[in-house]
Formats: C-alpha cells, structure tokens, sequence
C-alpha cells in the first residue's frame, strides 16, 4: 500500500466519521484492508495537517478554496449537461473541463464518485442513475442564477 492511497484513505475515513484517536483511525484502516502502524499514522496525520477537535480529527486547509468557485466556472464553462445512466456527462467550451471538474472535485459533492476530465467534456459518476439525474438537476440550478 503506498503512502498517497493510504493518506486517501485517512482524509475519507475523517470525513465520515468521528476519530479522535491515532488508534481508532488505525483500527478503521485495518478494517479496510490497509495495515499501518499508529507510528505511521501518526506521521501522516502530521503531513496531512490534520487537527484534533471535539469532533474528533479535521483537516485545517486556510487555502483550501484556491481558484473560482463552482458557480463562477459553471457559469462560465458550462454548455451542456447529459446523463446516461448513473454517468452525467457535461460539455464545456474547448480547454475548459479540467478547471470545471477541479472545481466540482473541490466541492466535494457526496453525490459524486468522481470524475474524469478531457478537453472539453467531463464524465462524472454517480452511483447510481437517480443520483446522476440528482447531479444534473443541481449543476442545471446553478445555470439558472
């Protein structure tokens, strides 16, 4: 397992749940396959810049919102939004998916798995279709303001 998939993981694992020791985030991460030692978790926890609070660790980014928000680039980029199945596919002007899918990607929508940028078109994936007509309903609210 190497470092960044396992600080992935740690990043996930705090977002869903409330760890407050190094301990406990080690358990959860034995309990998805991934082995470390509280030495090395605790290390990565340094090098991610993670904060213990009542809540238990949090992740303190002060620059975290670095470029435009989502709104500015869909408003911007956005030209078309479709979707096929659980995939939401969107089109943008020539050079522009990647800004638009960094943006979403920032927004950490809890809808969305991920996405995958091109040229001009972005290939979001949803779990399921619901989700991805939920996706395409809230990118096309946002064209809308």
């Amino acid at each position: 397992m190497n470092k960044t998939f396992r600080q992935g993981q740690i990043l996930k694992l705090i977002q869903g749940r409330n760890l407050h020791t190094q301990e406990e985030v080690v358990a959860e991460l034995k309990a998805a396959g991934i082995v470390a030692s509280q030495v090395t978790v605790s290390r990565d926890i340094q090098e991610l810049g993670l904060v213990k609070t009542a809540d238990g660790y949090r992740q303190i980014r002060p620059n975290e919102r670095l470029g435009p928000d989502l709104s500015t680039v869909v408003l911007e980029f956005l030209q078309d939004v479709r979707v096929a199945q659980n995939l939401v596919v969107l089109k943008t002007s020539a050079g522009n998916a990647n800004a638009l899918a960094v943006a979403l990607d920032k927004d950490s929508w809890p809808e969305i798995v991920g996405t995958i940028a091109g040229d001009d078109t972005i290939l979001v994936i949803a779990p399921d279709q619901a989700t991805a007509e939920a996706v395409r309903a809230k990118l096309l609210e946002i064209t809308e303001s």
